[in-house]
């Protein structure tokens, strides 16, 4: 589907708004712009009386700057919703994942865009309602991650990446305060990537708006957030034969058959994003939250004629509602022939279909919520006790279905305690649906992280435990062909965890233990099935940067899972992912980083994938033995201006008859990796 004219316009301004912008900061030699790598250092942050953070200018490369002559600054810094974790712009140029919305820890089916899973076991620890579809996870904007920032001048972030076979990536983001009291901020992200094989294009759009105001008595604040994700991909069921993947004088894959789709001509054009075959998920959410805060004023007399006025809240009302739009819809307008309709039968073991195939799960979502909020010392707003009650009112309809109308009332409970010293961090929180189609469902969860001290690092322990209804696909009441083995019980997962970090020697060292009874899971392209057996799966990693010499550097992090009781569970014993980099600052602007990136996965058996339901699922016949995957990167920072040059899939070279990058890993069965894949991105930082 074609970007919507309104997005294209506002993308068309914005990008002359920043080029304006750009034009401004370079007239005469006023100003001059420092950028600098980002961390973490939240021991470094300093508060106010009034228990706001005073950002830090002074940490090293963990700031963005901009000075001159007549201290023209910027500070800028933001926190996700929901957190009072205060964070800073990220500049580094290390790790190129920071900016791209694949990670190590996931794989595709060989394409940018499409259904992807993680290598780590990864379970929903979710607890109430949940539509079940969570293959395009990765490319979707949330709640979780949006952030709110303040900054002392306008911002902007330009982002460029192109790829092969005309795959590319548009990431645009801009905030300003337009007064102290008021933030504003846009985020706009495209990807299109036609893919490698027919029938594998897919089309991501997402859209953000969000802004924060304060009145100026600091009583009453207001958040308001607006977000769209369009996320549509064609499927073509993985290619027919994968011997076809080492015949000779083989030029282009997109010439090999694939199990759904139709045969299309062999042009890939960026902006044809018409999807015939595939899933078409689109979502919106519009969420305002209010609050009010009764507390104590005070002041602060600077000198005889400037007085500050403070506010220490005590007691904040709070209320959120939210609306939520989310379709989840599969196609098939290709079926024109005899042998099409039997690919769905032999392949995917799905008869009797008409000529147009289409599923679809139609949700909207009501959420009222009021909380109350208590603040025992009046100089720390960031030690809190919370109690709330929220209704949720939910409506499912479908393409030939009636609609259908649910409820959950749910309690929920918090408290969080950030001492002033940065050296303990508690958080503690519980959510019970106790009416409603979730009724009985709960979730609990507690952690403490402690500053051990700067040579050692932070300690961080925690468990949670999540009793939760299998989500909404599993169920008979999809209006997915879905069908359920027996009757399904609720899902029972506990997780204890903990970790070692320490930034200064760069190293993190982390495990978790997960207990799961009732496992909800797909063990074929259309059945769901549960696992009533008790099972435990056991996972540690490492993640460290050694220092080779002056300049050399190895990222490494790995990753080891061992699994008891049989669980219909695939997971790599061990996969690890390892960096060297030549790190260097050659010039006074200009900093480079170059070398070889390594990802390896022991043997083990990989999941199927269901285009129809868009859910990978358990088989146990198929086992791989992947190459360790292995890219070539350049990367460089002049001030403001970030580049990345990435040559990945060099392990495909095969010397058959003639060298040619075909020998192919698989994550999932007929869905192979592309061969050589060359992608070059920009990241461009202005500040007005």
């Amino acid at each position: 589907m074609k970007p919507k004219p309104y997005l294209r316009i506002l993308c068309v301004l914005l990008a002359i708004f920043m080029g304006l912008q750009l034009v401004d900061g370079q007239e005469g030699p006023r100003r001059t712009e420092r950028l600098r790598g980002v961390g973490e250092n939240t021991n470094e942050t300093q508060y106010d009386r009034n228990g706001r953070p005073i950002p830090n200018n002074n940490r090293g490369n963990d700031s963005l700057k901009r000075r001159d002559n007549n201290d023209d600054s910027i500070t800028i810094y933001f926190r996700y919703f929901d957190s009072t974790r205060i964070r800073t712009i990220d500049s580094s140029i290390s790790n190129f994942y920071n900016r791209f919305p694949v990670t190590p820890q996931y794989v595709n089916l060989g394409n940018l865009g499409t259904a992807s899973r993680s290598l780590v076991f990864r379970p929903l620890l979710k607890a109430g309602w949940d539509p079940g579809f969570h293959a395009l996870d990765l490319y979707r904007f949330s709640l979780e991650d949006t952030r709110f920032y303040q900054t002392t001048r306008p911002y902007s972030e330009l982002g460029y990446m192109i790829g092969g076979k005309a795959e590319q990536m548009v990431n645009i983001i801009h905030t300003q305060n337009r007064k102290s009291d008021f933030n504003m901020a846009f985020q706009y992200r495209f990807i299109n990537a036609p893919g490698n094989y027919q029938n594998q294009n897919a089309s991501h759009n997402n859209f953000r708006i969000n802004g924060v105001y304060q009145s100026n008595n600091k009583r009453y604040t207001v958040y308001g957030i607006f977000f769209s994700n369009r996320l549509h991909v064609s499927e073509n069921g993985g290619i027919i034969n994968p011997a076809d993947l080492d015949k000779t004088g083989l030029n282009d894959p997109f010439t090999i058959p694939t199990r759904l789709g139709g045969t299309t001509n062999p042009q890939r054009n960026p902006f044809n994003t018409r999807i015939v075959t595939g899933n078409l998920y689109d979502e919106t959410t519009v969420l305002l939250r209010q609050q009010y805060d009764i507390g104590q004023k005070d002041s602060i007399r600077v000198n005889d004629s400037t007085l500050i006025r403070l506010f220490y809240p005590r007691l904040r009302l709070q209320h959120n509602i939210r609306y939520t739009s989310q379709n989840y819809r599969y196609q098939d307008y290709s079926i024109n022939d005899s042998q099409r309709i039997n690919n769905y039968k032999n392949y995917f073991g799905i008869a009797g279909l008409p000529d147009t195939v289409l599923f679809a799960d139609n949700w909207k979502e009501v959420m009222n919520d009021f909380s109350l909020i208590t603040f025992p010392e009046k100089n720390n707003l960031n030690q809190f006790f919370k109690v709330g009650i929220a209704l949720q009112n939910l409506q499912l309809s479908g393409i030939s279905s009636g609609t259908r109308s649910f409820y959950n009332l749910i309690a929920n409970g918090e408290y969080r305690n950030r001492t002033r010293n940065q050296k303990w961090n508690i958080e503690a929180q519980g959510q019970i649906f106790f009416a409603g189609l979730n009724s009985g469902d709960y979730s609990a969860q507690v952690s403490l992280k402690r500053l051990l001290s700067q040579k050692l690092g932070y300690l961080e322990a925690g468990f949670q435990n999540v009793n939760r209804t299998p989500s909404f696909i599993y169920s008979g009441q999809t209006n997915y062909p879905v069908t359920t083995v027996g009757n399904l019980n609720k899902e029972n997962i506990s997780r204890a965890y903990g970790s070692l970090s320490n930034a200064a020697r760069g190293f993190t060292l982390s495990g978790e233990y997960y207990l799961v009874s009732n496992y909800t899971y797909f063990n074929d392209f259309l059945k769901a099935n549960q696992e009533a057996t008790l099972f435990n799966v056991l996972h540690v990693s490492a993640e460290k940067k050694f220092q080779l010499s002056r300049k050399w550097n190895l990222y490494s992090e790995l990753h080891v899972q061992q699994t008891q009781g049989n669980p219909p569970l695939n997971l790599p014993l061990a996969f690890t992912v390892n960096r060297i980099a030549h790190e260097t600052t050659p010039f006074k602007n200009l900093v480079l980083s170059y070398g070889l990136e390594f990802r390896y996965a022991t043997p083990y058996r990989i999941d199927n994938y269901s285009p129809v339901t868009g859910q990978f699922f358990y088989q146990d016949t198929s086992t791989v033995s992947n190459r360790p995957e292995v890219a070539a990167f350049l990367n460089f920072r002049i001030r403001s201006f970030k580049a990345f040059v990435r040559a990945e899939n060099l392990n495909t070279l095969r010397n058959n008859e003639g060298l040619a990058f075909t020998k192919s890993n698989f994550y999932v069965p007929f869905y192979p990796t592309p061969g050589l894949w060359v992608r070059v991105g920009i990241w461009w930082s202005f500040v007005n």
